[in-house]
């Protein structure tokens, strides 16, 4: 069984479909990233996953079971299962590391304090970050802030991780502290998908490959069939033109 079913999914902005009937599976301990060109709709597909934005069609299932994003019990379900980093940290400036990273599970998910600034110092240690428990953010670099908000999003146990652009707002030589942080998630296992304009890390990491474009998935497969093989001419048209640069 798929831990994640994408099926026919379709997204709209007012009048504007942003997708289009989008499919494709995510199975347990996977890492899938979605690439293309910019405006293809590939962050639109993380937003309706987390209930941000309404599917007008289509359906998302987890472990076989359907999502009825139309419920607002689902949409916590389906919150209860994912967590989502964004390209901005969206940090709480006036709170420490650590209580960024403990506030949800302690006053959303109601867990023990104590216990959950345990398993936060663990997970700032994980992403390198030992140090900063007590630091703001205004005291941090962007990298760092983005390593926070990743052991922010852990901090909620999700079973599939998000991961929308969350190197592009980054100056290049802090990218690769952030990569060096989901290179780790991966080979520890977490299940992810990643929206990424980084190829070579796209390349490296991602066991499939999403390519979508308009709205669609173009072709899908493992990164040594999209990036050494496509077999869609839109595909070899923009893996030829990503790769030039």
């Amino acid at each position: 069984m798929h831990h994640l079913q994408v099926k026919d999914l379709s997204s709209a902005y007012g009048p504007l479909t942003v997708l289009k009937g989008v499919n494709f599976t995510l199975a347990k301990g996977e890492t899938a990233a979605l690439i293309g060109p910019s405006g293809s709709g590939k962050s639109t597909v993380l937003r309706v996953l987390m209930g941000l934005n309404k599917p007008t069609g289509g359906e998302v299932l987890i472990d076989g079971a359907a999502l009825d994003y139309s419920r607002p019990a689902s949409v916590r379900a389906a919150r209860e299962r994912m967590a989502i980093v964004f390209q901005q940290y969206n940090l709480f400036q006036n709170m420490s590391v650590l209580r960024n990273v403990t506030i949800a599970p302690v006053k959303i998910k109601g867990r023990p304090r104590k216990e959950v600034e345990a398993e936060a110092e663990r997970l700032l240690s994980k992403v390198g970050l030992a140090d900063k428990h007590h630091a703001y953010p205004d005291e941090l670099s962007g990298g760092q802030q983005q390593r926070v908000a990743i052991a922010r999003a852990l901090a909620l146990r999700p079973q599939i991780l998000l991961l929308d652009e969350v190197t592009s707002a980054l100056d290049p030589e802090l990218v690769n502290e952030v990569l060096d942080t989901i290179r780790g998630l991966a080979a520890d296992g977490m299940t992810m998908l990643i929206v990424s304009h980084e190829m070579a890390f796209v390349r490296e990491v991602a066991t499939k490959v999403v390519m979508m474009d308009e709205g669609l998935v173009v072709e899908q497969g493992p990164p040594e069939q999209i990036f050494g093989a496509p077999k869609t001419d839109r595909a070899r048209e923009f893996v030829g033109k990503i790769l030039r640069h």
